[in-house]
């Protein structure tokens, strides 16, 4: 069951509310000893994740389907960047991650319990055997939580006005359905958008020529922190064709051989490619607004949106004290108590 990206919370007494987490979809089923774990791309998670599968192990039912999501906690909130650390190839390393961050099953469906399927229910039944299902066996277990649901506008709103922390937006499901796998009839998800001022710390280059020569592909953006160091911070991609043979000499114009001063992209990572490392630092001259959803672990989470060119900001005003940082701490207060 997947989500469609609206803009606006739906109303109507049809839809449930719920918190959109930041981490890893997961369906975990158990049968007997065997416990399952697959992302939303069918990957099997439970060698990552050992601890989960070691407390699904340890309920009392032996046969259950949950739909949730995978969670590590940091503090009064959850890292994103402490959960990609858990998918490492090397068990000893799995092992060691899972004693030091432990991670936590978020349910917000149940699909099956014992030999009764329950895909076909409408959820508004199925929310109430899952809130049974945790009152019964996630008491006593420190891995597993149930996840919040209302069905009041204003708790969503609260919800989305709040983002940050390890949720980034609210989803909404409709009460009057059957769960809907492999289509988005059944959800929609709505994000809480924000901005910031970015330094342009460098560019790579697009993989296609344009008018035979190469363009730039993509922004690297960078912020100040107190000590004056520019970090990377994320990219920005959405450039028009139109208008990329003029930035790219706007930007070739003022190339160095160094911008960002603190971290900077390429740097050593499993995570880094060899096309990761090709990039061309400019001097910190240009700044640009742009439009983000989320930002943790020092980075954007995803893709940025430019919204304008800012000549009127210095590029020494782009510091991390501007971003919209919120924790919902009612809200985290259910899940980390």
């Amino acid at each position: 069951m997947e989500a469609r990206s609206v803009d606006m919370i739906p109303t109507g007494t049809q839809w449930q509310y719920e918190p959109k987490w930041d981490g890893f979809r997961c369906l975990l089923s158990r049968d007997g000893d065997t416990v399952a774990m697959y992302s939303k791309s069918g990957q099997d998670l439970s060698r990552y994740f050992p601890e989960v599968v070691a407390a699904a192990l340890s309920l009392r039912e032996k046969r259950f389907v949950l739909d949730g999501e995978i969670v590590v906690p940091d503090g009064r909130g959850f890292s994103f960047d402490a959960l990609l650390q858990r998918i490492h190839p090397a068990a000893s390393r799995v092992k060691k991650l899972s004693q030091q961050t432990p991670a936590l099953f978020l349910a917000f469906d149940l699909l099956k319990k014992g030999k009764t399927e329950l895909t076909d229910d409408l959820l508004s039944a199925r929310r109430s055997r899952l809130e049974g299902f945790a009152d019964s066996h996630f008491s006593n277990d420190k891995l597993f939580r149930l996840s919040p649901a209302s069905l009041k506008l204003k708790d969503a709103e609260r919800w989305l006005a709040a983002a940050g922390g390890g949720s980034d937006g609210v989803i909404a499901k409709r009460l009057d359905l059957p769960y809907q796998a492999g289509n988005r009839d059944g959800m929609q998800k709505i994000k809480c958008y924000r901005s910031a001022d970015c330094v342009i710390g460098g560019f790579r280059y697009g993989e296609n020529l344009q008018g035979g020569r190469k363009v730039v592909g993509s922004l690297l953006l960078g912020l100040y922190d107190d000590g004056g160091l520019l970090h990377h911070v994320g990219f920005s991609s959405g450039i028009k064709a139109k208008d990329k043979p003029a930035l790219t000499d706007k930007l070739e114009a003022v190339a160095t051989d160094r911008s960002f001063t603190g971290n900077a992209p390429g740097g050593p990572s499993r995570w880094s490619t060899k096309r990761s490392s090709e990039w061309q630092p400019l001097k910190p001259k240009y700044v640009v607004e742009i439009s983000y959803d989320h930002f943790t672990g020092g980075r954007f989470r995803h893709g940025t949106s430019i919204l304008r060119w800012r000549p009127d900001k210095k590029p020494r005003q782009c510091t991390f004290e501007q971003l919209d940082q919120k924790i919902d701490r009612r809200l985290m207060a259910i899940i980390i108590p």
